[in-house]
């Protein structure tokens, strides 16, 4: 089967497109055809030699996944060949990836894909959208009538914790880099969108939250906890998911009197039972249309190692040229 991967980490170029053997399924697996995948940010520091546990040789990158599956291994009661699925997790903790034309996967990290729902759009929510339903209710717990300020609403997490927040009744503050992205922001319900490159974030938010916000939710590498303690109302609770290497300052005294609390998570570590829960409800938004998928641009399998200079250019050197996620399809 053609799959894209590699051998040995390092740039970009390390991905081969080619073919390798097509995989057995072990008996508590499910053979998928791979309709569509996307790319992450932790694909292209698992491709650079972030090491966090070993990878299988030849190593298939990919974490996101939406198919149809075609295979059943022999202890799997839970599903059956022809069903549509889309899940994440892949190709982490050992496990094998899933930019392939098939992948062998555990039921435990698969959902049934809704019918009106196309195998793009479920790749494209996989990963993003478990992270931020994991972030905003699991550990943030968020509830109606909440304020929530999100960085960067078109982005792959933000336009999800976006759109999650307005589902159940929150209001959301969010930023965009561009009138385009503002309108975009608009769309998708934000109360209120901070243009950053044309106002101050910190000086917005004291007009739009005078009190406050109940959660800030941080997408950028190197937080700024300043602004953000700064910005949150007494008890808010702060989401952090990027930034591995990250050292930034932190005001001890403003966080501790308010009674805030910091909320960092990998959602690659949370049990299955965690991540259904949020698939659960992810699929019900999108049925009932208050979830939208946002896709920058679809891309054919082959051209993965490009669709991995984008993502880095977007992710590491904050080109920001990306609005919304980069899809491959076999």
């Amino acid at each position: 089967m053609k799959a894209s991967f590699f051998l040995n980490p390092g740039p970009p170029d390390v991905i081969t497109y080619g073919d390798i053997p097509e995989p057995i399924c072990r008996p508590n697996e499910v053979k998928v055809r791979v309709g569509a995948v996307s790319v992450n940010p932790i694909d292209t520091y698992i491709r650079n030699g972030a090491n966090y546990w070993p990878l299988p040789k030849p190593y298939v990158i990919g974490c996101d996944v939406a198919g149809t599956i075609v295979e059943l291994g022999s202890e799997v009661r839970s599903m059956h060949v022809g069903q549509r699925v889309w899940g994440t997790n892949q190709g982490l903790m050992g496990r094998q990836g899933t930019f392939s034309e098939y992948a062998c996967i555990d039921p435990q990290w698969l959902y049934p894909s809704p019918d009106s729902v196309s195998d793009r759009e479920l790749a494209a929510i996989s990963l993003v959208g478990i992270t931020a339903h994991i972030g905003l209710f699991s550990r943030a717990q968020l509830k109606p009538n909440d304020s929530v300020f999100v960085r960067g609403g078109t982005g792959g997490v933000g336009a999800m914790v976006l759109q999650m927040a307005k589902a159940i009744g929150a209001s959301v503050i969010t930023t965009a880099g561009s009138p385009e992205k503002a309108t975009r922001c608009r769309d998708l319900g934000a109360d209120h969108v901070i243009e950053y490159n044309n106002e101050s974030v910190g000086d917005r938010l004291k007009v739009l939250a005078p009190n406050g916000v109940d959660v800030f939710w941080e997408t950028l590498r190197m937080p700024d906890f300043d602004l953000a303690i700064a910005s949150m109302a007494e008890r808010g609770r702060m989401v952090v998911m990027a930034g591995r290497d990250a050292r930034p300052s932190f005001p001890v005294g403003p966080f501790y009197v308010k009674g805030c609390s910091l909320h960092g998570f990998a959602m690659f570590k949370e049990p299955p039972e965690q991540q259904n829960t949020a698939a659960s409800d992810i699929n019900h938004w999108l049925r009932t249309g208050k979830l939208r998928a946002q896709i920058d641009r679809v891309l054919p399998l082959s051209q993965s190692a490009e669709a991995h200079r984008l993502q880095e250019a977007n992710t590491v050197q904050q080109l920001n040229t990306l609005s919304g996620k980069i899809v491959l399809e076999p």
